[in-house]
This record gives C-alpha cells, sequence and structure tokens, in this order.
C-alpha cells in the first residue's frame, strides 16, 4: 500500500501479563487464537498488516470506512469466541485517518504517532477513532458513534477529539479514556455552574498571566469553591499540554498524605516527594488542590511545587488563604439573591424539579434562598425536601430553625447557617436514619457498604443509605469494592459533632477500627492467593486504615498492632516507608514493654523497615527482641517468624554463617507449621545465604523449592521475588542463557507490580546478566538509575559496594572506568522500570 490518505488501525490485549499468570501455557492458544479471528477481519477488508508484536497489531487500510468495519467485526469475533479456561479476552482498538510519510515500505510520522496513542487510550473491549475517521465513515447497522470530547494523548501536543465505536450486543458503557489532563479527569458535576460566570472570568484572566501560579479561592464552608473550581478549570484544558488534574484533599491531614494523594492523582509511582516534583518539573499543567484548610503544611507543599516546577499552575481551595508571596486570592461568596432570575433560585428550582418535576416557583422560594444567605451548600440540602413539604412549610421551618441556632455569638454567621442547614435536614430523618448518619463520622476518605452495616447499622443499610443521599448528606461513588458512600467534609464535621455529644462516640470508633484491623488481616491472606495483589481495595480504604490506626494506637493496643502488621505488604508495595515507620515508631512505644504476640509482630515489621532503610544494627536489636519475646509467650508460629527476620539482619551485618544457623533453624520450625507462604520465603532467604557463601547447587534447591510453593499459591508478587532471585543465582553459575531467558520473562511483571524493593533487587540481577552477555554500558546505565531510585525513596541497599566490586570485577578492560562512570551517571537521569522494560538480553 503506497502514500496518500489511509487509516492505521493500532490494537492489543488489555491485561494481558495477568492472563499469562493465569492461563499459563494455555496463553498460547488464547494467542494464537486472537491472532486467527483479526487477521480473518483485517483480510476481509484489505488490510495491510504492518507489524505485530506479541499480542499487537498495526493495520493500515485503504479507508476509514474499511478500517472501522474491520474492528467491529473483529470485536464481535472475539466476544463471539469461546477462550481457555472461560476468560474474557478484551482488545482495545484505536484508529486515526491521515497521510503519514512513506519510506522503504513503512509508514512514520505524528499520524502513525497519533495513531498508536489512540490505541493506547482505550479500554479493554472499546473502539477509539479520532475526529477525522468518524467524519469519514459509513457505519453499518447495529453501530454508532459516541462523542467522548477533546482529550489530550501522550506526547501529542494538541488536543484530540475522540469517538467511541458504539456496537449493538456488546459493551457500551467504558471508564474515560486513559489521557492526559482532559476534561474528564475532572469531576463531573451533577448540576451546570450557575451564577459563577464572573469568578470564571477572573479565575481565567489570572490564569492566563504568565507570572500568576498560584490562584486560591477562599469562602466559607458550603460557598461552592470546590464547584467553582472544577468549572474554571474546565475552561483551561486545551491550555496546559501536560494535563489538569483535580486533587481532592479534604481527608488528608499531613503533608505526607498530601504528596501522596498527588501522587496517585498523576499516578507518578512510587509517591514520595522527590520523584513527584521531579515529575511535575517536566510539565506544562494545571492543579487543582481542594480543601486545604485543614492541612498546616499545606503552603509548604504548594511553594515546593511553584518554586520547582516552573510550568505548573495551581488553583487551590481554602477556607483560608496560605499566605504565600506570589498567591492571588479569590474570594467566593453566596450566591446572590434578588429576585426569581437570580442564580441562587435557579439552583433551588433545580434541585427541587429532580424530585418533584411539576414544582412551581413562587416568592416562597426566593425567600428561602434569601434565608439560606445563597450558599449553594445550603440549597441543595433544602430543596429535595419538597418532595414532603410545600415551600411555604420549608420556609416556616427553616426559620424556626435559624432563630434557634443565631443565638451563638461564637460561630460566624455563614458557618452558622450552613450548621443551621445541615442541623435542620438531619433532624428531619427518623431517629434509626439520623444514628446511622452520626455513626457515619467514624469513617474517613468514605466506606462501602459492608463497612457500613458492621460499624453503623448492624443491618442492611441501603435503605439508610438511600434516605441520605435523597437528603443531600451523603454522595455516592464507584469504588473497588462496589458502592461507596462519602460525606462532604463540612456535612463530615457535623456528623463527627453529633456523634461526639453521644454515649456511644468511644464503641461506634473501637468497632471502627477492628473492623479494619479484620479487613486489613483478611487482605494479608487474600494477597497470597491473587494473580495480583489487591492494592486497589487496600488503598481505597488507606484513610480509614489511617485513622483506626490513629484511634486504636490512643485507646485499643492491640487493635492497633495488628493494623500495623498487617498493613506491611500495603506500605511496602506502595512505597509508603516513611509513613510505615511512624505508624511503627509510635504503636511499639505506646505498646511499652509488655508482651504479646501482636507486639512480638509488630516489632518484626520495624525491623524489617529498618534494614530496608540501612540501620542495620537498630534493626537487629528490634529483630532480637521480637524473638526473645515470643520464646517468652511460647508462640511456636512467632519464633519462627522471628528467626526468620534475625537471620536476615545477621546477614546484613555479614554474619553468614550465623544467618544460616538462624535461617535453617527457621525452616525446619516452619515445615512443621501450616504456613506454607512463609516457608517459601523464609526458604527463599536461606538459599541466598548459601549462595553468598558459595554453595550453588543447594542455593538452586532452596530457591527451585521456595518458588514451586508460591506457584501453588498463586502469589505473583513471591512467584517474581523467588523467581529473580533464582535468575540472579544462574548467573553467577554462568548459566547466563537460562538467567537471561528467567529474567526476560519476569521483567514486565516486576514493572506491573511497581514493588520499589523488587524493582530495585531484579535492577540488579539485570545488570549482572548485561555484564556476562557483554553489555557493561547498559550495566552501568541500569545500576546508576538503580541508585538514583534508592537516594529518592531513602532506600540503602547494604550491598552496593560490594555489588559495584563484583560488577567492576566482570567488565575488566572491556570498557574503561571513564566510559563506566559517563554511563552511569546518563542512568542516574533514567527510570529504572523504563530501562528494564527495554532489556535486551
Amino acid at each position: 500500500m503506497g502514500g496518500g490518505m489511509v487509516s492505521m488501525l493500532f490494537s492489543d490485549i488489555e491485561g494481558s501479563t495477568v492472563l499469562l499468570r493465569r492461563l499459563g501455557d494455555r496463553y498460547l492458544d488464547a494467542l494464537e487464537g486472537h491472532r486467527r479471528i483479526l487477521r480473518a477481519v483485517w483480510t476481509t477488508y484489505g488490510g495491510t498488516e504492518m507489524g505485530t508484536e506479541g499480542d499487537s497489531f498495526f493495520v493500515v487500510f485503504r479507508t476509514a470506512g474499511d478500517a472501522v468495519r474491520a474492528a467491529v467485526d473483529g470485536q464481535r469475533g472475539l466476544a463471539e469466541h469461546r477462550w481457555p479456561g472461560g476468560e474474557r479476552l478484551r482488545v482495545r482498538i484505536g484508529i486515526h485517518t491521515g497521510t503519514p510519510g512513506v519510506y522503504d515500505g513503512d509508514y512514520w510520522g505524528m499520524d502513525v504517532h497519533l495513531a498508536a496513542r489512540i490505541g493506547a487510550a482505550a479500554q479493554g473491549g472499546q473502539i477509539l477513532v479520532s475526529a477525522i475517521t468518524g467524519q469519514l465513515t459509513q457505519l453499518p447497522d447495529g453501530v454508532t458513534l459516541r462523542d467522548l470530547g477533546t482529550h489530550h494523548l501522550k506526547d501529542i501536543p494538541e488536543p484530540e477529539h475522540l469517538f467511541q465505536v458504539t456496537i449493538d450486543g456488546l459493551q457500551t458503557d467504558f471508564p474515560p479514556p486513559r489521557t492526559l489532563g482532559t476534561s474528564t479527569s475532572l469531576p463531573a458535576p451533577a448540576t451546570p455552574l450557575l451564577g459563577r460566570e464572573r469568578d470564571v472570568e477572573r479565575i481565567l484572566d489570572l490564569l492566563d498571566q504568565p507570572d500568576v501560579r498560584l490562584v486560591t479561592l477562599t469562602g466559607a464552608g458550603g460557598s461552592g469553591k470546590s464547584r467553582l473550581a472544577i468549572g474554571a478549570a474546565s475552561e483551561v484544558t486545551a491550555k496546559f499540554p501536560g494535563g489538569v488534574y483535580f486533587v481532592p484533599l479534604a481527608a488528608a491531614t499531613s503533608e505526607s498524605v498530601m504528596w501522596t494523594t498527588i501522587a496517585e492523582v498523576l499516578d507518578v509511582p512510587p509517591r514520595e516527594r522527590g520523584r513527584i516534583v521531579a515529575y511535575l518539573a517536566q510539565r506544562t499543567l494545571l492543579l487543582v488542590l481542594d480543601n486545604l484548610e485543614q492541612l498546616p503544611d499545606a503552603g509548604k507543599v504548594v511553594a515546593e511545587i511553584i518554586e520547582d516546577a516552573a510550568h505548573v499552575k495551581i488553583v487551590a481551595t481554602s477556607r483560608r488563604a496560605l499566605g504565600l508571596v506570589g498567591e492571588h486570592q479569590h474570594p467566593v461568596g453566596p450566591l446572590p439573591v434578588i429576585d426569581e432570575e437570580s442564580a441562587a433560585v435557579q439552583l433551588f428550582m433545580q434541585r427541587a424539579r429532580a424530585v418533584q418535576p411539576g414544582f412551581a416557583l413562587t416568592a416562597d422560594v426566593v425567600e428561602i434562598c434569601r434565608r439560606l444567605d445563597g450558599l449553594p451548600l445550603a440549597i441543595e440540602l433544602c430543596a429535595p425536601r419538597v418532595r414532603l413539604l410545600s415551600a411555604k412549610e420549608l420556609l416556616a421551618r427553616i426559620d424556626r430553625s435559624l432563630d434557634i441556632a443565631s443565638t451563638s455569638s461564637v460561630t460566624p454567621e455563614r458557618q452558622r447557617t450552613l450548621r443551621d442547614t445541615i442541623a435542620w435536614s438531619y433532624q428531619l430523618l427518623a431517629p434509626e436514619h439520623r444514628r446511622t448518619f452520626r455513626r457515619l463520622a467514624a469513617f474517613s476518605g468514605g466506606a462501602g457498604l459492608a463497612a457500613i452495616q458492621e460499624v453503623a447499622t448492624g443491618i442492611d443499610p441501603l435503605d439508610a443509605v438511600a434516605e441520605l443521599n435523597d437528603a443531600n448528606l451523603v454522595t455516592l461513588a464507584d469504588g473497588p469494592e462496589g458502592t461507596r458512600v462519602e460525606l462532604l467534609e463540612t456535612i463530615h464535621q457535623y456528623a463527627a459533632d453529633e456523634l461526639r455529644a453521644t454515649d456511644e462516640a468511644g464503641a461506634i470508633r473501637g468497632d471502627h477500627a477492628t473492623y479494619y484491623a479484620d479487613l486489613a488481616e483478611r487482605l494479608e491472606i487474600l494477597k497470597r492467593t491473587m494473580a495480583e495483589p489487591p492494592m486497589d481495595r487496600a488503598e481505597a480504604d488507606l484513610d480509614n486504615f489511617r485513622a483506626a490506626l490513629a484511634w486504636a494506637t490512643d485507646n485499643d493496643l492491640r487493635t492497633a498492632l495488628r493494623l500495623c502488621s498487617a498493613l506491611g505488604w500495603v506500605w511496602q508495595l506502595g512505597a509508603y516507608h516513611t509513613e510505615s515507620r511512624r505508624w511503627h515508631e509510635q504503636v511499639v512505644a505506646a505498646a511499652g514493654t509488655t508482651a504479646s504476640p501482636e507486639l512480638a509482630a509488630c516489632l518484626r515489621g520495624l525491623s524489617n523497615l529498618l534494614l530496608l532503610q540501612g540501620e542495620t544494627d537498630r534493626g537487629y536489636e528490634v529483630a532480637a527482641r521480637s524473638l526473645t519475646m515470643a520464646r517468652e509467650l511460647g508462640d511456636t508460629a512467632g519464633i519462627a517468624f522471628g528467626m526468620t527476620v534475625l537471620g536476615t539482619a545477621q546477614r546484613q551485618q555479614g554474619d553468614l554463617d550465623a544467618a544460616r544457623r538462624t535461617l535453617t533453624e527457621a525452616v525446619e520450625r516452619l515445615r512443621t507449621l501450616d504456613d506454607s507462604w512463609r516457608l517459601a520465603r523464609v526458604l527463599g532467604h536461606l538459599g541466598g545465604i548459601e549462595e553468598a557463601l558459595g554453595h550453588l547447587d543447594r542455593a538452586e534447591e532452596l530457591l527451585r523449592e521456595s518458588l514451586g510453593i508460591s506457584e501453588s499459591l498463586g502469589d505473583a508478587f513471591e512467584i517474581t521475588i523467588h523467581g529473580q532471585n533464582l535468575a540472579y543465582l544462574l548467573a553467577l553459575a554462568d548459566r547466563v542463557d537460562e538467567a537471561a531467558e528467567l529474567a526476560r520473562s519476569l521483567a514486565p511483571t516486576v514493572v506491573a507490580l511497581g514493588s520499589p524493593n523488587l524493582t530495585m533487587a531484579f535492577s540488579n540481577t539485570a545488570m549482572n546478566v548485561l555484564l556476562r552477555r557483554g553489555d557493561p554500558a547498559g550495566a552501568a546505565e541500569l545500576l546508576g538509575a538503580e541508585e538514583a531510585m534508592g537516594q529518592r525513596l531513602e532506600i540503602l541497599n547494604p550491598y552496593a559496594e560490594e555489588e559495584l566490586a563484583e560488577a567492576l570485577e566482570l567488565v575488566g578492560d572491556t570498557l574503561s572506568r571513564e566510559d563506566w562512570e559517563r554511563h552511569r551517571l546518563a542512568g542516574r537521569t533514567q527510570r529504572v522500570e523504563d530501562l528494564l522494560l527495554r532489556l535486551d538480553f
């Protein structure tokens, strides 16, 4: 196929790594079936296959219609096919029509790049097309186009208008495209922005000025700061090629959690300050930081971003200014209430007619809005009650409640008005629903229905949640466990005051802490049998885990110790090392010297953190204390677990013989216990000791046993750990081809798991394979990237000097020291993950 206008199609399988793990050898059958189905439709519609790599295709068609029809028939064929193991193979497809350049029989240029990015933005089972493709396509019967709006695609300077090809009989609703900085990354408000035209105009004018970096929207709770920020941000998505990101911070209470939340929104792993600032410094984007008033160090975080990321602008919302040099404040007042045309009245009528379509506008409505001071939140709380009361009855109730509350001279007037509106809505609830509402204050960052039933209701909470949602006292959102119930921060504060005034507050918070300790332990067990660790589920409740830890540390130490221990894998995989250590230190200090199995377990977790951060001697002392405590308690399992950590500390101290004795005894003890997961882990540690002692055959025997146990359990994380340890051993044993093949198969999973510790360990293994494969330059770059990653995360590699000496010995005279250092420095500017995915052994 020659030059001119063509349509380019890119496709690949979503979640192929996880599918491979689940299907094993049967994955090849699935891959072959996928290729057979798609190649048949490519041929039918005259497609020319330009490239196939693994599970992906690049195909060129003469017309847009041919490309779209091929994609439609392909998705239908894939949906109808019976896949191995009852799996569902989901393929994402992107199509763009343009005039790419042609060289030596291949296509190149921005049009090709754009088509590939559109394909990468699609969800599994979805077809996305560019605007020009949609315009040029005559759609077959049963197929329509859905307008998805404009989106910023990675490395594409201008926003692209995307459309979804919707096929009757197949899935039609998908999550938003996986794109950067589009308005779809902002929350989708339930109501239009009313009466804020001048506010939006001023905010946009400020953002247009090159020297304005920070605009802070200030005002009372419920005045509509967040809604205004979203409305203004949605107008400027095309001006920020790096994206527009909304960062909800109402649940954040510390600087570290604020950084973590920003990283989660930006999807920048691991979640630590230096990495986030470095990411921001390379982009032109807008951050909307919402609800900063409860964060004492918010100004410090904002100042650091502004100082180090020259092309980032910030819109912040807060009840008070941040007090930074260069801050431009925009006060957000209530909506004006002048007559029936006022924005406040329009908002009331819109919300009222949503529940009572025939509701009529009267003078009483104007007076209601006036009595509510035009506060949007107060209006949204009040208006739905027209389903039960007339406007005149509403006005009378507001009058009485306002008169009662207005006797306070301490609370600011608008806050009293808002509080009174919430109180009025609260009092309209049935007693059992009031009880549920105030008990929801125990949760932080929302909760699933199961948690609410356990902590707040004791029965199915659906009716209560529906009533609270109708009253606009809670909002509903989708979470990894299903529906999540959330409270606006102002309403959450009111609920907390109501709970605090009862004699059940301590019991409810105790039930909350116990529930989340139980959940943490269930997730820890679940993680050992899943192809992918349930991080999404754990991170959805991080704020609840934090709230439970904070309460339990002061009131229920056993529960606090359980939480600390069970969350260890979450802290590790999520790179929350600093926060994890802070919680461990606090809980251990509060527990004192009273021996318990829970304290011994928490000490083991603290020891692991200390060893990770290079504090070897203290890590040894804490491990020894844990082991001594377990022996005093006669805790058989605790003794075996304690010996595991102690042996690791001895290895880090350089006492290999002591470590070998300790871990050998730990293995013997674990073989008598029903804990295959820990046995596999300790076998791996012991294999590392035997390897260091030069007993390579024994080391391989232990590592293969540990790998076999983990494979039988289905724990992808442990499988990858033991697999990479085995790859390193094979490299040491000069079985380089075997090591390279194993490492090559592990690299995508290592990157996908996102564990910094595992990534750095695997990086060292890959470096050793590269050195033995005659690529010292690639090894030097990988070493430099690994060193930089460790410094960013404050993870100290206690074996760094030993590893460097071994590497230089292998390099010999194949690369000069100057060239080695040059490549090593070049590697420090790159991401380890990127280098691992580009490995070519």
